[in-house]
């Protein structure tokens, strides 16, 4: 059996080896090649750092012990697990070194690898100089301890994250984000990342040479392909990771870490399918869209309740052409009802929601004409927190029975007059959260007393822009549908009544002079773009809002493409051009044709039909997933057995990324002498040098081609 003296010389002699190693790796840094055999032994360094610290924390110990240098055998058992603590040390650094060249990098694991070379060289420091004044080497000995804590703490940080140790101290409370403020990628997908992914993806550990710690990183994508392509399950790394069986190695997150649930799962797919954007705000998505449905819930604060839903056909049965009857949110028992249009409005249908009593949480009358209506029946409503009653003519009775409701969080009766005595009432209402008290002939004296009496409620009395300039929200454009057959209504419409709202059907900006005023309904029988800018008084103008509308035109009798489209967004072939069904912009996997590689090029015969005098071509843009709007566009017309061209236009490229986003272009023929029709859309070759993949080939995405006489 070994003595102790030879096993203290084994280690001594041991040391030195872990030097050396440790010296020529950190020397030829990533100049130095090493086997496989040696990454699987760096691969243990997680492994291996627990007995350096535990017997060198054991060793310092033996250096605090009174009179140890009386005590020979405890000394020399302090230095024997000091001496094993040491070489345990050096073989943690010795993987760690080998490790940290696979793929981790950052400032944290700078801090890390030399502060696990420090504790070496401390320990190797202070073991052969261990026989010197007792008080330095007690010094000596703590400040070795800090330096094992610390390069402990840097080592989880590199692991777990940098705020691991201090996270179950910190506070954990999340802020509320306003769904019209939540943007798809940074509210709703980016948290799934940093709860399952980023641990392995960050400053500090890339697996895989991708970063997801920031949105270069994700852009840019990884070694084995983009993180993300919109619209391309196919390509996009990341889905086709975390769709693999939970068993195969390329599986993510890894089956050791927590998985996505299915919710989760869910949002990715509908984050890629709806276009990968990662500056899209939430509320740009259609109502019905998945990713919506799921996600607008995180945003609205949305609570549980506890009463039974209402049943389903006496829902069905109370949505009327005046009335809407519908869930808070997907799921929810709470109800949300709303009364529209001034003329259809009969005060009798009030009693109709005695079935859903229960169930109503929000309720809106807003400028429905109330004078004189009882609003008891109100009293009924046994969990109603929202009450929208603006400009409804409301007289100091009808306020008292408002005033009377324990149950309501928000009020808004802006637009009624609020006398003495309903000021009074209001202001024993102290479960209020917000109210609303536009134009209600308040006085300044009014408002303070009200705000006295609810320190806690936020009161809205209303805008006042003495000395500010602010710019007006953009109009509202209502149409029934972008592909009409024989003429279409359009509404523009304006929160502030007192706006002026001018159009323009040209595809030029509106100015506030010589741009049409809107006054009615406009009626269009042509294909086009509506622009819309709203202009008032002490007022910026609004940001400009513009809407598509297609005629249906002539089909023509023949069509045929010259090159077929990308095998992953052909929907139905080059008949998905004349079907009159406009694609959505957020989902273009679907129902648009998507050229790269070659042009899009469409040849047309109308036969005996009649011959168009314009052609209209509904594009897709959405930069961020490489869809640009065509290099150039030309149509040419057969005559005499050749072709000559009829139109030609090269658009303006884009200066940065936009969210996804239909537009049309026109091209107006020279003449209609032609027999046939060849209609070219030539893809951007290079993306500029703004864009995060500069070089590379853009998409050309098109849903239909119209031909109007």
């Amino acid at each position: 059996m070994l003595k102790i003296s030879s096993i203290r010389s084994i280690l001594e002699s041991s040391l030195f080896v872990w030097i050396g190693l440790t010296l020529i790796i950190t020397l030829a840094g990533d100049a130095l090649v090493l086997p496989d055999w040696l990454q699987v032994f760096g691969r243990s360094h997680p492994i291996l750092l627990h007995f350096p610290i535990v017997l060198l924390l054991m060793g310092l110990l033996f250096f605090w012990i009174p009179g140890i240098d009386q005590k020979p055998e405890i000394r020399e058992i302090g230095e024997v697990s000091f001496l094993a603590g040491c070489n345990f040390a050096g073989i943690t650094v010795l993987a760690g070194l080998i490790l940290a060249q696979e793929e981790y990098t950052g400032e944290i694991l700078t801090w890390h690898k030399w502060g696990g070379m420090v504790v070496f060289g401390g320990c190797v420091l202070l073991y052969f100089f261990r026989t010197i004044k007792a008080s330095l080497i007690r010094i000596s000995s703590l400040g070795l301890a800090i330096a094992i804590i610390a390069t402990g703490h840097w080592g989880a940080g590199l692991t777990h994250g940098e705020d691991f140790l201090l996270a179950p101290i910190q506070s954990n409370q999340v802020e509320i984000i306003p769904l019209a403020e939540a943007e798809i990628f940074g509210d709703v997908v980016q948290p799934i990342l940093q709860a399952k992914c980023i641990s392995c993806h960050k400053e500090g550990k890339v697996k895989g040479k991708l970063r997801m710690d920031h949105i270069e990183g994700l852009q840019k994508g990884g070694k084995t392909g983009p993180f993300v392509l919109a619209g391309d399950f196919e390509k996009s790394m990341l889905i086709q990771r975390i769709n693999l069986p939970e068993d195969d190695k390329k599986h993510m997150p890894p089956k050791n870490k927590a998985q996505l649930t299915d919710e989760e799962l869910l949002i990715l797919s509908e984050w890629v399918a709806s276009g990968a954007s990662f500056e899209q705000k939430l509320v740009t998505l259609p109502a019905k869209n998945e990713l919506y449905q799921l996600a607008s819930v995180k945003f609205e604060g949305n609570k549980i309740y506890s009463f039974d839903a209402a049943d389903q056909d006496d829902i069905e049965e109370l949505n009327t052409s005046f009335r809407s009857v519908k869930a808070l949110f997907p799921e929810s028992p709470a109800l949300d009802v709303s009364y529209f249009g001034i003329s259809a409005f009969p005060p009798k249908s009030l009693s109709d929601l005695k079935v859903v009593h229960d169930q109503i949480v929000k309720f809106s009358l807003n400028k429905m004409p109330l004078a004189g209506v009882d609003l008891k029946f109100l009293k009924d409503f046994k969990h109603l927190e929202e009450l929208q009653l603006n400009f409804t003519d409301l007289d100091a009775e009808q306020l008292k029975v408002v005033s009377e409701l324990k149950t309501l969080e928000v009020l808004a009766i802006s637009g009624n007059v609020v006398d003495q005595s309903t000021l009074q009432k209001i202001a024993e209402m102290k479960s209020l959260k917000k109210l609303y008290l536009w134009h209600t002939a308040l006085t300044e004296e009014d408002q303070e007393k009200i705000q006295k009496a609810l320190p806690d409620t936020e009161i809205d009395f209303g805008f006042d822009g003495k000395g500010i300039i602010y710019e007006l929200n953009s109009p509202i454009i209502s149409q029934d549908e972008m592909i009409y057959q024989d003429s279409l209504e359009i509404k523009l419409s304006h929160p502030i009544k007192t706006a002026e709202i001018r159009y323009t059907l040209d595809g030029t900006e509106p100015d506030s002079i010589s741009s049409p005023i809107y006054t009615e309904p406009i009626f269009v029988t042509t294909t086009g773009k509506i622009i819309a800018k709203a202009f008032s008084q002490d007022w910026k103008g609004s940001k400009e809002i513009e809407s598509v509308f297609i005629h249906s035109g002539i089909k023509p009798a023949e069509y045929a493409l010259a090159y077929e489209p990308n095998s992953k967004y052909k929907a139905s072939g080059p008949g998905t051009l004349f079907d009159l069904v406009k694609a959505e912009a957020t989902n273009h996997g679907q129902k648009w044709l998507g050229f790269q590689e070659k042009p899009m090029v469409l040849e047309v015969d109308f036969k005996n039909l009649p011959k168009a005098n314009d052609v209209s071509l509904s594009l897709l843009y959405n930069e961020a997933a490489h869809i640009f709007p065509p290099a150039k566009v030309t149509v040419q017309g057969l005559e005499n057995g050749q072709w000559k061209q009829l139109a030609s236009i090269s658009p303006p490229m884009p200066k940065e990324a936009s969210s996804a986003r239909s537009d049309l272009l026109t091209l107006s023929l020279d003449n209609n002498k032609y027999e046939k029709l060849k209609i070219t859309l030539i893809p951007v070759p290079h993306l500029p040098k703004w864009h995060s993949n500069a070089g590379s080939k853009a998409w050309v995405f098109v849903d239909e081609v119209i031909f109007n006489e």
